[in-house]
């Protein structure tokens, strides 16, 4: 018997209806199960072929489960690993260079140290930061926004350098990025389900979470609608994210790839919408089942692999 769970957190629209629809697809040698955990042990793993994770950037405890589940031959959706290792400004130089476009951005440096470091850990760092070339680069109005994390934390818009100073001096020790602001006529935030199948959603990020998915709206019809699933194609199947959200700003004809690092991507009914939600259900359902049938081994690609059991 193939064992599909799902780990989450305090989302309830979801996982149970994904765990449902599994079972009532009927594959013969298939269960979906809500995962179970307590304290594991590093010389095993977990009793499932194929995780979904729903939570695991949240806690810490739940990553390392994951990871020891793969080492051990579990599948696990995302990869735990290079979902360790991602992060918003690699995204967005990756998006460039392969094509999609995407907003001018900057890293900067931490504006207080990290803990456990002084100014001697940072001697490497040129101080003062040419701001100027960052601003000529970057121009007003910006959005200033951690280069980790999500859900609208830490964001500001600043229209000029004494409210980016201003906002700068409010992140501590977050590593941030200063953003192009898009100024954009409209805005897609598309659904990647195995790299290949996308659901393009008319999205308004200036309206309260609970209104952003516009209803009522055929995006097909628009003329840019067979890039925006391209470049979202090509931008998740170069991450290796196979459930994934990307976002798109339309500014003068271009789509621009706003934010791409979703791997535990909101699918909840009350937000993303009755239709909406019966896509992403049906398809993440297919492609797990999908994963869990093929006989290509958990740790295909990893570079560690060696050390991995194939005997699953």
């Amino acid at each position: 018997m193939k064992k599909i769970a799902v780990l989450y957190g305090m989302e309830n629209t979801f996982p149970w209806a994904l765990v449902d629809r599994i079972n009532s697809m009927n594959v013969e040698g298939v269960r979906a199960e809500h995962l179970k955990t307590g304290a594991f042990r590093e010389d095993r793993g977990a009793p499932y072929d194929l995780i979904v994770d729903r939570i695991s950037h949240d806690i810490p405890f739940y990553r390392a489960y994951l990871k020891n589940a793969v080492l051990h031959g579990t599948k696990v959706v995302n990869n735990p690993f290079w979902w360790s290792a991602d992060d918003k400004f690699f995204n967005y130089a990756l998006g460039a260079k392969i094509g999609v476009a995407v907003p001018k951005t900057v890293m900067l440096p931490h504006h207080s140290h990290p803990p456990g470091t002084t100014s001697q850990s940072m001697r490497n760092l040129v101080f003062p930061l040419n701001w100027e070339e960052v601003f000529e680069h970057i121009g007003f109005p910006a959005f200033l926004k951690p280069h980790l994390g999500g859900g609208w934390r830490n964001v500001y818009k600043v229209h000029n350098p004494d409210e980016l100073f201003g906002a700068y001096n409010e992140t501590g020790d977050l590593g941030m990025v200063l953003q192009e602001c898009i100024d954009f006529t409209a805005y897609y935030r598309c659904f990647a389900v195995g790299g290949q199948e996308v659901l393009v959603m008319p999205y308004d990020p200036r309206q309260p979470h609970e209104k952003r998915y516009v209803r009522d709206f055929d995006v097909t019809q628009d003329p840019l609608y067979p890039r925006i699933v391209g470049d979202a194609r090509k931008l998740c199947q170069a991450l290796g994210y196979d459930m994934n959200t990307v976002e798109f700003a339309v500014r003068d004809g271009i789509p621009y790839a706003i934010d791409y690092l979703n791997p535990a991507p909101d699918a909840d009914r009350h937000s993303v919408g009755d239709e909406n939600f019966e896509w992403i259900v049906a398809k993440m359902a297919e492609f797990a089942v999908k994963t869990v049938l093929d006989p290509a081994p958990a740790n295909a690609g990893y570079r560690w692999s060696n050390f991995l059991d194939r005997t699953r």
